[in-house]
């Protein structure tokens, strides 16, 4: 996963608006969005490589999703993939404290991610390149390959675009979700960021949604979830031709998601 844009407690009915890229070479194995067949809890894609995911909800009511954090010159080989720490949470026994807790004693065996991580109606926010995790506030926020709302140009243009959108009391509309991530649109090269890449590359990363010969948004996902629990998630799926199919489920959450939250320690 590489840009989420999460509204959080913004709209009156609607707590948890999530809309998310994941950007993965096109010759990466991946399975759409479905229930896992050796883990019927998780409703998430795969990455068929490394065997886990970058995005996905637990019929528990756990949610989490991942970025990893773009620092070329740290790239370790051989280091375990991040895609476990995903999964591992949504079909996990740890409470969301004592997951956080492994993180941060296992935080130097990963190369860079950050993560969001969701129980019983608390998100937490955790990178390993960060010094602690961080209880979410209400408001609009992005994630992109560096730390949380680092203002990015695709970072604060999404933003933007989540916010106008959810600007009257009707609930969100999908498609219109789905769209605010098909902006292709480059910002100029004095507002990229600086992370280690070719300016080329730079450019192209700078979208919203990618697209190059051989690396580009593989997958759009929507997670809308209401006050009441009801929620819908929706995966788009891409290759480098273009959109290649759709999927949405409907759940119920087994908590109300506009509870109290604990904070993290």
């Amino acid at each position: 996963m590489c840009l989420i844009v999460f509204a959080y407690r913004v709209h009156p009915e609607y707590p948890v608006v999530i809309a998310a890229n994941r950007d993965e070479f096109y010759n990466r194995p991946t399975a759409v969005m479905g229930e896992w067949s050796d883990a019927p809890n998780i409703l998430a894609g795969r990455d068929l490589k490394g065997g886990g995911t970058w995005m996905g909800i637990g019929r528990n009511g756990r949610m989490a999703a991942l970025t990893n954090f773009r620092e070329p010159d740290l790239q370790r080989t051989g280091a375990p993939t991040r895609g476990h720490l995903v999964s591992d949470f949504l079909k996990g026994r740890d409470s969301l404290n004592q997951y956080i807790n492994k993180l941060s004693s296992t935080y130097k065996n990963y190369n860079g991610y950050s993560i969001l991580l969701s129980e019983n109606g608390q998100w937490v926010y955790y990178s390993n390149r960060s010094d602690g995790p961080q209880e979410l506030t209400p408001g609009i926020h992005g994630l992109s390959n560096h730390f949380l709302n680092t203002p990015w140009p695709k970072v604060e243009r999404s933003r933007r675009a989540m916010e106008s959108l959810l600007t009257s009391d009707r609930p969100p509309d999908m498609k219109a979700l789905l769209s605010i991530m098909q902006d292709r649109s480059i910002p100029p090269d004095e507002a990229l960021p600086r992370t280690g890449v070719e300016l080329a590359w730079e450019r192209r990363l700078g979208a919203v949604f990618i697209h190059s010969a051989i690396y580009g948004t593989r997958s759009s996902t929507i997670l809308v979830v209401a006050r009441d629990g009801t929620t819908r998630i929706c995966e788009r799926s891409f290759d480098g031709q273009g959109q290649i199919g759709e999927v949405a489920f409907d759940l119920t959450l087994p908590f109300h998601p506009m509870k109290a939250s604990r904070a993290v320690h």
